[in-house]
């Protein structure tokens, strides 16, 4: 029988990510809390909280992983032809909550991760600049989104939800596109999915997910906003 460590709420360390259990694939460390500190902490090591309701906090770090490379989203000709029609309209940190709570709620069915806890956390976040939204409005009405966190030019990319046909895409393509002017270096889809696969993710050892991590941590730790008017990141 396998183990993890129990983390201590006053430590923010994390046990090295090999130690990460095979089954379930990526399993690192149970307890801890969802403060800022050590959600950043976490991130820059590419280590994510994912837990359901009831269930203590969990920590993980799975091997391969899934990412995909700003430059390398797929649009298929359907969707392009569907945004050039112009029925969209996106936007990024203008409605951070709605779009968590939307997250959370169309996975209802399915036992939702995105606890009430988990969700204070990311709004925190959001307030600090580290956690950000992008929206997907038709007609004024949020349709669509995704939302995540930035540290080091890496996004690393929580969940999404639609309530119109090809919305979530929508706002991916578009956060894809920011980000490659931005200079991101990738997108961190966590575990792969058949819809994330269609618009061009793969999966990569954890070694070379943790190398890209590596490199970008020797440039600092800095929240920023994207800024769609300037193209840039700025700082709050």
């Amino acid at each position: 029988m396998s183990y993890i460590p129990w983390l201590d709420i006053h430590q923010d360390d994390f046990p090295p990510t090999h130690q990460a259990l095979d089954d379930p694939n990526g399993l690192l460390a149970a307890g801890g809390d969802l403060s800022p500190a050590r959600l950043v902490h976490a991130y820059s090591l590419g280590i994510f909280p994912w837990f359901s309701e009831g269930e203590p906090l969990l920590w993980w770090s799975p091997s391969p992983r899934c990412v995909l490379y700003p430059d390398q989203v797929h649009t298929s000709k359907s969707l392009k032809k569907l945004m050039r029609k112009g029925l969209f309209t996106v936007t990024i940190d203008q409605q951070f909550e709605q779009v968590i709570q939307h997250c959370g709620d169309t996975r209802q069915h399915e036992g939702t991760w995105i606890t009430e806890e988990l969700s204070e956390a990311f709004i925190n976040l959001h307030h600090q600049g580290y956690a950000h939204s992008v929206e997907c409005w038709q007609e004024g009405e949020l349709v669509g989104g995704l939302y995540g966190m930035t540290i080091n030019r890496v996004f690393f990319g929580e969940s999404m939800f639609s309530l119109k046909a090809n919305a979530s895409k929508v706002a991916l393509v578009f956060l894809c596109e920011r980000l490659n002017a931005l200079g991101y270096s990738l997108l961190d889809c966590q575990v792969k999915t058949d819809h994330l696969v269609s618009m061009g993710a793969i999966e990569i050892p954890r070694e070379d997910f943790e190398s890209v991590l590596y490199a970008n941590r020797e440039k600092g730790i800095t929240p920023g906003k994207v800024k769609l008017d300037r193209m840039e990141l700025d700082k709050d």
